[in-house]
């Protein structure tokens, strides 16, 4: 998956905007893991009203205060903003594990024509080998919320690292004293409610509300 950006710098959408432009780097981050490449931009309607949904659907596959492990997903925005202020504008309230490419960057078209992007907002799913898994992922998003990613996952026979340590890259300390005691809560819990049977329930998963209405032209 690598190499559909080798010798091309990502960037993290974290306050430093660290640089990913090794090799090494690129695969710590992508390997083994489903890619979702999101075209959008600032400047259409319907990607503000996708954002949100997209935003939630992502955070809630990936961050602990949600999952006891984050899912092997990484999301690549590649903008199509007109500028580069409304590129950093879109990208201000989103989680701060989302990658993007810089502003001058002509991969961010390349890559639109490539996989034949005619509308936004788009979202491609590529398998970790790089072949295209789902070619616009954003109607998927809206009706199934995180229940995508397991259908994505079967699908892509993506191989399962639950056997191996948590990979902690993003936040090695912990976000506050009570995490502790709450990640111990919620391992308990989880036992508690395997013991009920079939019968219990489930955590309401994020919801894909299907307000965004129609897609944007590419232009």
């Amino acid at each position: 998956m690598a190499s559909l950006f080798s010798g091309h710098v990502l960037i993290r959408n974290n306050s430093d905007q660290d640089e990913l432009d090794t090799e090494a780097e690129l695969s710590r981050r992508l390997e083994n893991r489903l890619v979702l490449l999101f075209f959008g931009s600032g400047s259409c309607p319907q990607c503000q009203a996708f954002a949100p949904i997209l935003r939630d659907f992502f955070v809630k596959l990936t961050d602990e205060f949600y999952v006891l492990r984050a899912a092997q997903l990484a999301l690549v925005y590649v903008s199509q903003d007109p500028t580069e202020e409304q590129q950093d504008l879109f990208l201000r309230d989103m989680p701060k594990k989302w990658l993007f490419l810089p502003f001058e960057d002509d991969l961010r078209r390349d890559l639109g024509r490539r996989f034949s992007v005619e509308r936004l907002p788009a979202v491609v799913v590529l398998k970790p080998g790089g072949d295209v898994l789902t070619r616009d992922a954003t109607d998927e998003i809206r009706r199934l919320g995180p229940a995508c990613f397991a259908n994505w996952q079967e699908a892509a026979e993506l191989l399962d690292r639950s056997f191996l340590q948590p990979e902690d890259l993003d936040d090695p300390a912990p976000r506050s004293l009570t995490e502790p005691l709450r990640r111990c809560k919620y391992r308990v819990d989880r036992a508690a409610r395997g013991k009920r049977g079939p019968g219990s329930g489930s955590p309401p998963e994020g919801e894909g509300g299907a307000e965004g209405g129609g897609a944007g032209e590419l232009f």
